[in-house]
Formats: C-alpha cells, structure tokens, sequence
C-alpha cells in the first residue's frame, strides 16, 4: 500500500515549513491550496490531509517535491510534528 515519503530536509521560517522530500507530488507547474479550494489531485489531497490534521494551517503550495506549509502564529512542536507526519505517510494509503 505505497512507501513512506521520505523527508530530506525541513526548513521553518516564521509561519512557513518547508518540506522537501524524496517523491514528486506534481510536474513542473506548482499548486497553490486553501482549506476552502483543496481540489482533487494529488496535490489537493495531500492539503486536504494537512488542513483537516493542523486547522491552523490557511495556505499550502506544492511544487514537485517539495511542500510549503503556511501556519500563521509559527509552528510549535506539536503542530510540526504533524504536518510532517501526514506528508510522510501520504503515499501509504492513496
């Protein structure tokens, strides 16, 4: 049932993580995500995923493999921990 998504490096900057891993989640276009507009692609599942784990989390934009996460008010531990959690194990079950 699909492979861990691997997560190279994590870099967090103010309200934004940024999340680069070893699978491509689109081409070469990128996607810009809103918890009311997540769509129905790759890319918007794995928003849908991220939004309905973190509420705090208003934007996502995903571009091949990497992954930018917006959470305004920063990022704790707990919220972090999350967000990579669901990147990492989104392959295992789509």
């Amino acid at each position: 049932m699909g492979q861990a998504v691997v997560i190279n490096k994590v870099v967090e900057m103010g309200n934004v993580l940024l999340v680069d891993t070893d699978r491509s989640f689109t081409g070469q276009d990128g996607v810009a995500l809103t918890p009311g507009s997540p769509g129905d692609a790759v890319p918007g599942k794995l928003a849908e995923r991220l939004f309905e784990a973190d509420p705090g989390i208003d934007h996502i934009y995903v571009l091949q493999n990497s992954v930018t996460v917006r959470r305004p008010g920063g990022w704790d531990d707990e919220a972090k921990q999350t967000a990579l959690s669901v990147v990492a194990g989104f392959l295992l079950y789509y």
